[in-house]
């Protein structure tokens, strides 16, 4: 459950970094933006590397669910776009893989 902690951390890290460039490119907002959005993402890739994964892509494919329904939420809670049915059911299918990924059984 910790890596869960550390794929949160990291979603939101990405989601601010990334919503940052999103307001100073698309929606004209100052550059000044970037100060906040440069080292979020930076927080971001480092969080990725507390996840207790035994290779750096399966913990990357994991947690794309968890950015994925960080992003739905975001939409929702920041930009006023609540999720619609195919927003949620396509969320949960999300995290159903990333837990098959994290957790599945593994030969040895």
């Amino acid at each position: 459950m910790k890596s869960m902690g550390w794929f949160v951390f990291a979603a939101l890290a990405e989601i601010v970094g990334c919503y940052s460039f999103w307001l100073w490119l698309r929606l004209n907002r100052s550059p000044v933006w970037l100060v906040l959005g440069v080292p979020a993402l930076l927080l971001f890739a480092w969080a990725l590397t507390k996840v207790d994964a035994s290779h750096a892509g399966r913990a990357y494919a994991a947690y794309g669910a968890i950015y994925i329904v960080g992003a739905i939420l975001w939409g929702w809670f920041v930009e006023k776009s609540p999720p619609d049915r195919w927003d949620v059911a396509g969320g949960l299918i999300c995290l159903a893989g990333s837990a098959l990924i994290l957790w599945g059984p593994r030969s040895t």
